[in-house]
């Protein structure tokens, strides 16, 4: 989700695609002028209405493919009218609440939800509807559903790129502002000063402490690559993704794409080691623990093994339906579409926790490594098959980190099971 300078090809553009005239949604990096969608799709026609859950079987992600996947049943909605989930979108990207609205009702007819955005800060811009902003919204709101909805809107740039502090300093400067927040876009870590990354950082702490949870996309070109001025190849993480005080989303697939089945690695799931940040304490077990078992890892000149390690956590992220300029969209894909999801579904449990009179979850990393570090909790579905992309080298050819069992830097402790995530963090 990237400015629109110059683009390095993504993962997107060694894939098949049976959809060259869709947009591409990418989950952290940036937007060629002309998107393509990221997908392991089939070339086939589909309608919103030849959808069938009989079995499982679908022919692309909806709310409903989403909700049964992760248990999330028609009651598994917001109930208070104090609870509220935010979105910010950036690099002119637009929602149209005609879009939601439209999408609602070819998608969210099983489940309670609202159909439009209760607030939005900052100004709208004319034109047409953005597919990263519409997914964005789209999704949370079908994970968070019934939940109140804001969007911050977000023009202009910093260093070419996303104006991510001046965002920040807005909330910093708001009394009341929801309590979770999704968001789809980034930079490559390199590509931002060394005084501007600390900065931004020292904002995302400032929120942490001030009992937000912030959830950023953790990318779509696996472990990245950059060229050293002597040649040689390295990983190249990202940012905010990297930040230790933000939560970071991975993507996963279905390992059958035509049931909704066990997920493996999406290849395109950003994720890997800051070299800018160090790794905090709260990973420092987990990430121990994967660099001594992994069977495989790169070479240790690829990558920081000392840094803040991403993501902390995943969800679906490969063929989704989104509504666009009242069109529905197949085949979108990337951790764009991840990251809403699990917004929601956090903003879900803070109403269930706010209902009990415990406060929200606020920043949710030390919480949940915490919890997954007792030993395997099914509050998670631990995704334990694929490697990500990486360097089209001869050393590692292609190829970054792979998924093992407990965490690992591809899609983090696994993928949210509602109902005993939501009994681990009510006790949390």
């Amino acid at each position: 989700m990237l400015v629109p300078v110059t683009a390095r090809p993504s993962a997107s553009c060694l894939a098949p695609s049976s959809t060259e005239h869709l947009d591409f949604v990418g989950g952290l990096h940036r937007f060629p002028a002309k998107r393509k969608v990221v997908s392991r799709a089939w070339a086939t026609e589909l309608t919103p209405g030849a959808q069938s859950q009989q079995g499982g079987f679908h022919l692309g992600v909806t709310p409903s493919v989403l909700r049964k996947r992760y248990n999330l049943t028609k009651e598994d909605i917001g109930a208070l009218p104090n609870n509220s989930q935010a979105c910010a979108q950036f690099l002119e990207q637009y929602f149209h609440q005609a879009d939601l609205a439209e999408f609602m009702l070819l998608f969210g007819g099983s489940f309670g939800h609202r159909s439009s955005v209760d607030h939005v800060v900052g100004q709208q811009g004319r034109g047409k509807a953005g597919l990263e902003a519409s997914l964005d919204v789209e999704y949370i709101m079908s994970a968070g559903a019934n939940i109140s909805t804001w969007v911050f809107s977000n023009p202009g740039r910093h260093e070419t790129q996303e104006p991510f502090l001046a965002w920040l300093l807005l909330l910093s400067n708001m009394s009341a502002l929801p309590w979770v927040h999704s968001v789809s876009y980034g930079d490559d870590e390199d590509s931002l000063s060394g005084a501007y990354l600390q900065r931004v950082n020292i904002e995302f702490q400032k929120a942490a402490v001030r009992g937000l949870t912030v959830l950023f996309a953790s990318g779509d070109e696996g472990a990245g690559c950059r060229k050293s001025p002597g040649g040689a190849h390295a990983f190249r993480p990202s940012f905010p993704a990297s930040s230790p005080y933000v939560t970071t989303v991975g993507g996963t697939a279905f390992k059958n794409p035509f049931l909704v089945s066990m997920e493996v690695t999406d290849y395109i799931s950003g994720g890997g080691f800051s070299n800018v940040f160090p790794r905090p304490d709260y990973q420092a077990a987990a990430v121990k623990k994967f660099l001594q078992s992994a069977t495989k890892l790169p070479p240790s000149s690829y990558y920081n093994s000392s840094g803040r390690a991403y993501p902390d956590l995943a969800a679906l992220s490969d063929n989704y339906w989104v509504v666009s300029n009242r069109i529905p969209l197949p085949w979108v894909s990337g951790t764009s579409a991840s990251t809403p999801v699990v917004a929601g579904i956090v903003a879900l449990i803070n109403d269930r926790r706010l209902q009990r009179g415990l406060p929200a979850l606020g920043f949710l990393n030390p919480i949940l490594y915490k919890l997954q570090e007792k030993g395997p909790s099914p509050a998670l579905f631990d995704v334990t098959q694929g490697c990500h992309l990486s360097c089209l080298d001869a050393v590692v050819e292609g190829q970054g980190f792979c998924a093992v069992p407990s965490w690992d830097p591809v899609t983090g402790w696994g993928t949210p099971n509602y109902p005993q995530l939501l009994k681990a963090l009510l006790a949390a």
